[in-house]
């Protein structure tokens, strides 16, 4: 019997030269919190145990996968300069005729330890399809 993949989450998928991530969810911030956690898992992120700080961040993007790629980079250059990362995210997305919008309260600590540092996060391939039971897009990393 075939096991039952859950209702979101992510894995590692193989890719020749960078890291590739496949992300499914039941919706739009689901599907970037996943996008998130999976990220923090490639690089070996290991938050402190102490002093959990909050932070609230906007993002406008033209598109859900340009604005995805906005909230990971943003991530990114948090955990890089400030050595933060974020293990609860509330957010929202509002999709308007010509743009869409994310609202993000973030909580987290500073990082205990990074295994590995990405670069960046690439639009190569980069499309969030609809499902029967979500969505669900493959994220490309620069390392």
């Amino acid at each position: 019997m075939g096991s039952v993949r859950p209702l979101a989450g992510y894995e590692e998928v193989p890719h020749t030269a960078d890291w590739a991530l496949r992300v499914w969810a039941p919706d739009l911030p689901s599907l970037f919190q996943q996008a998130a956690a999976g990220m923090y898992a490639l690089a070996g992120v290991v938050l402190a145990a102490d002093a959990h700080l909050e932070r609230d961040l906007t993002l406008t993007a033209s598109d859900a996968e340009t604005l995805l790629v906005a909230f990971l980079s943003e991530l990114l250059y948090v955990a890089e300069q400030e050595r933060l990362a974020f293990d609860h995210l509330t957010l929202t997305i509002v999709a308007g005729p010509q743009k869409y919008v994310l609202q993000a309260h973030l909580r987290g600590a500073a990082i205990r330890s990074l295994a590995k540092m990405i670069k960046a996060v690439t639009f190569h391939n980069l499309k969030i399809r609809s499902l029967e039971q979500g969505l669900e897009t493959e994220i490309i990393f620069d390392v």
